[in-house]
C-alpha cells in the first residue's frame, strides 16, 4: 500500500483522481493525471494548508480586535470556501473552527459597540471642552482681552476640533452639527470682536499720530527762542506722555523728532549755564571776600560801628550779584548769621535804653535805695537795743532788696 492509500483525509485512484473523505463519505476535489499519487496528494494538501492558514489568520485578527462586521464577512466566505473545497486535510476541523469564530462574533460585535459607544461619549466631552473653551474667550471684556494670545488660543483650539474631527469617532448628527454651530458662532464673535478692537485701536493710533506731529511742529517752532524756549517744551512734553501711544513704527520716529526739538532749546540753555557758572564764579570770589570782611562783626560790640560796616557790605554784596546755584545757600547762611549778630547788638542796647523801661526801672530803683536806707537805719536800731533777732530778719530783707537794685543796674 503506498503513502497516499494511507492518507486520512483522502485517496489517488489510478487514474489521478484525488478524493477527500469527510463524514458522509468521500469527494472528488480534482485530477492529477501528469504526476504521481504522492504528488496529487502534496498538490491537494497544499491548497487545504492555505485555507487552514487562511483560518488561523482570521482567528489573529478576531484576537486583536478587528471589527465584528469584517470578521462576520469573513467567517461566511470561508465556510463556503471550506465546504467546497477541492483540498485534502481535515476540512471538518476549519469547519468547526469557522463555526467557533461565527459564535463569538456577536461577543465581539457587543464589546466593540460598547466600545464605540463609550468613544463617542468621550469624544463629545472632549468637543465640548474645546467649545466650552473658545465660549470662554468670546464671554471675555474686548476691551481688555490680550488679542495676540487669544488669536494663538483661537488657532490652537480650531486645530485641537479638527484632529478631533478626523482621528475621533464618528459622532451623532444632531450633536456634531450643535457643537459646530456653537463652535462656529465663538469663534465668528471673536472675529468681529478683534476687528472692531483693531479698528477702534487704529483710530486711537491715528489720533495720537495726529497730535503728536502737532507737538512735534510746535516744539520745532520754539527754537528761536532758545532758553525760553524750555518752558513751553516742558508743556508740550507732560501733553505728550498723555497723549498715549501711535503705534512703535510711528512713536520712535516722532519722539525721535520731539526729543531733537528739545535738544536744541537744552543745548542753548547749556551754553548760558556755562556762561554763567564762569560770570558767577568770579562772584562767588568776590562773596567770599567780602565774607571775610563781614564775619568779625560777629565780635563787634559797638553796634553804631557793626551796623554801618554790615551796611556797606550788604550794599557791594548785592551789586556782586549771582553766585553758583550749589554755593548759594553756604555763603546766604554765613552773611544773615553776621546779620543776626549785627541786629542783636542793636536790639539789646534798645532793650537797655527803651524810655518807659528806664523810666520805670529808675522809679524802682529810687523806691529800692529809699527802702535800704530805711532798713539800714532799723537794723542800727535794733542793734542798740540788743534786739538779735529783729536785727537778722532786717537783714534778710535788706540783702533781698540790695539784690533787686543790682538787677535793676
Amino acid at each position: 500500500m503506498t503513502a497516499s492509500d494511507q492518507h486520512p483525509w483522502g485517496r489517488v485512484d489510478d487514474d489521478g483522481s484525488v478524493y477527500v473523505l469527510e463524514a458522509d463519505g468521500e469527494r472528488l476535489v480534482g485530477q492529477y493525471p501528469d504526476g504521481s499519487k504522492e504528488e496529487a496528494i502534496a498538490y491537494f494538501e497544499r491548497k487545504y494548508s492555505d485555507l487552514a492558514g487562511q483560518v488561523t489568520l482570521l482567528e489573529q485578527r478576531a484576537k486583536r480586535g478587528a471589527p465584528a462586521n469584517d470578521i462576520a464577512k469573513a467567517v461566511k466566505a470561508l465556510t463556503a470556501s471550506v465546504q467546497t473545497a477541492n483540498a485534502v486535510g481535515d476540512l471538518a476541523s476549519l469547519h468547526t473552527r469557522l463555526e467557533a469564530l461565527a459564535s463569538t462574533v456577536s461577543e465581539i460585535t457587543e464589546k466593540q459597540s460598547a466600545e464605540a459607544q463609550a468613544e463617542v461619549a468621550q469624544a463629545v466631552l472632549d468637543r465640548t471642552e474645546i467649545v466650552v473653551e473658545i465660549e470662554a474667550l468670546a464671554a471675555q471684556d474686548p476691551a481688555k482681552a490680550q488679542w495676540k494670545a487669544v488669536t494663538t488660543k483661537i488657532d490652537e483650539l480650531f486645530a485641537r476640533w479638527q484632529k478631533h474631527q478626523h482621528e475621533g469617532p464618528r459622532l451623532p448628527r444632531n450633536e456634531a452639527q450643535e457643537l459646530w454651530k456653537r463652535f462656529r458662532e465663538a469663534r465668528t464673535s471673536l472675529e468681529t470682536q478683534r476687528k472692531s478692537f483693531f479698528a477702534e485701536l487704529d483710530q486711537v493710533h491715528r489720533d495720537a499720530r495726529n497730535r503728536k506731529q502737532e507737538l512735534v511742529d510746535q516744539a520745532e517752532a520754539l527754537a528761536p527762542r532758545g532758553v525760553d524756549g524750555i518752558t513751553a517744551y516742558r508743556d508740550l512734553l507732560a501733553e505728550w506722555k498723555a497723549t498715549g501711544r501711535a503705534g512703535k513704527k510711528y512713536d520712535d520716529a516722532l519722539w525721535d523728532k520731539f526729543k531733537a526739538a528739545g535738544d536744541v532749546l537744552y543745548s542753548a540753555r547749556s551754553e548760558v549755564v556755562a556762561r554763567d557758572e564762569q560770570e558767577f564764579g568770579e562772584n562767588l570770589t568776590q562773596k567770599l571776600a567780602l565774607l571775610d570782611e563781614a564775619e568779625p562783626l560777629l565780635k563787634e560790640t559797638d553796634r553804631t560801628r557793626a551796623r554801618e560796616a554790615l551796611i556797606s557790605i550788604q550794599q557791594r554784596w548785592d551789586a556782586i550779584g549771582k553766585v553758583p546755584r550749589d554755593q548759594v545757600k553756604t555763603v546766604e547762611e554765613r552773611l544773615r548769621k553776621v546779620e543776626a549778630a549785627v541786629r542783636k547788638l542793636d536790639e539789646d542796647y534798645w532793650s537797655r535804653n527803651n524810655p518807659e523801661k528806664k523810666a520805670r526801672s529808675e522809679g524802682l530803683a529810687s523806691q529800692l535805695t529809699g527802702a535800704i536806707e530805711k532798713l539800714q537805719r532799723e537794723i542800727d536800731d535794733a542793734a542798740a537795743a540788743g534786739d538779735t533777732k529783729k536785727v537778722a530778719e532786717l537783714q534778710e530783707a535788706l540783702d533781698a532788696r540790695k539784690v533787686w537794685l543790682d538787677a535793676l543796674g
